[in-house]
């Protein structure tokens, strides 16, 4: 049986040495095949067994056929379960969701969406108006003209009613609801639902038709500031102005009020601050709450006495981002966008 003992030794190393380079499970079957085939290296070994005339010596060769046999089937099943298993650890490790809490490294934050300045800018503000004792009230975006208008002392033959500056909604009677030019609506609703003493602060987004430019948008944001108080005077309107502008963007800032008109409030001014290298900007309007406006709020402007003021939030972040045009903040242009952490 020596030489049948070495053929069936080298032809199962050659048969295990093939299994430890198969890729894939098929790989592995074929390498099988083709050893116990009829012409396969130890397929024909077996074959062979009947030309040995000695039977016990034919028993050997066979056993040890067999044995060989055995060992590489069980030797392809252990390589077929050894890739299954690295295949399910890759599919689990790419499928793999990270659920724990840590600190977003920066090539992750990179990834991140940003706030953008705007609202960064309307945040900033709601803190320093909170820090200076104001609560923050909301209001719709549809308005009827009630609110919009006539409560803030703006009749029917006010010039800011012409279709020029408003977008109407399509609604019966004919101009009753409209989408609201200012956030000033909100302040007659906070009158009519918030018990005196008031100090709020009414952020929002507001509409006009105006055609786009570097410093006009249809679509834009204001805050409008409100208070409502016994014995509320103009100074306590010049003094929140300077304590708002020294917070918001700092001592070296300072305010100036000068003459102006609007129709919901009397006397009116318009407000401007001071640069440190002691240029002016003109930030927003100011002035005494109009008597009318508080009896439409269900106050008796007798016994309540207050002040408001607004501005438009896009411009206070162009300003303070230095950005040339207003559209810029809304082109979606990411490379703009990204500029703003």
């Amino acid at each position: 049986m020596g030489s049948q003992s070495g053929d069936i030794s080298s032809a199962l190393k050659e048969a295990l040495a093939s299994l430890g380079t198969a890729e894939s499970p098929e790989a592995v079957r074929s390498i099988v095949s083709q050893a116990v085939g009829k012409k396969g290296s130890l397929g024909a070994l077996k074959s062979s067994l009947g030309s040995i005339a000695d039977i016990e010596q034919r028993k050997q060769v066979g056993a040890a056929i067999n044995a060989a046999m055995t060992e590489l089937t069980h030797a392809a099943d252990a390589r077929i379960s050894e890739m299954s298993t690295a295949e399910l650890l890759s599919n689990i490790e790419r499928d793999r969701v990270d659920v724990t809490e840590r600190a977003l490294k920066s090539e992750v934050a990179a990834r991140l969406g940003r706030t953008h300045l705007v609202t960064q800018a309307t945040e900033r503000l709601e803190d320093v108006f909170i820090g200076l004792g104001f609560q923050i009230a909301e209001g719709p975006e549809i308005e009827s003209d009630f609110y919009n208008f006539e409560a803030l002392n703006m009749p029917p033959s006010h010039p800011a009613r012409s279709m020029w500056d408003t977008l109407f909604i399509n609604q019966d009677p004919q101009g009753s609801v409209l989408l609201r030019t200012h956030t000033s609506p909100v302040q007659v609703r906070v009158m009519q639902e918030w018990p005196p003493p008031i100090y709020a602060i009414m952020p929002g987004r507001v509409f006009r038709r105006d055609t786009p430019d570097a410093t006009h948008m249809p679509v834009f944001h204001q805050i409008e500031g409100m208070v409502i108080d016994r014995n509320i005077t103009f100074s306590d309107l010049a003094g929140t102005i300077e304590a708002f502008t020294k917070a918001f963007f700092g001592s070296e800032f300072t305010s100036r009020l000068r003459p102006s008109y609007f129709p919901f409030t009397e006397p009116s001014a318009e407000f401007d601050i001071r640069r440190p290298d002691g240029s002016w900007i003109e930030l927003g309007g100011c002035g005494m709450m109009h008597p009318r406006v508080i009896r439409a709020g269900g106050l008796d402007p007798d016994e309540w006495s207050g002040f408001a003021f607004g501005f438009g939030i896009d411009r206070m972040a162009k300003e303070r981002h230095g950005v040339a045009d207003l559209r810029d903040m809304y082109s979606n242009d990411v490379r703009f966008l990204e500029q703003f952490a």
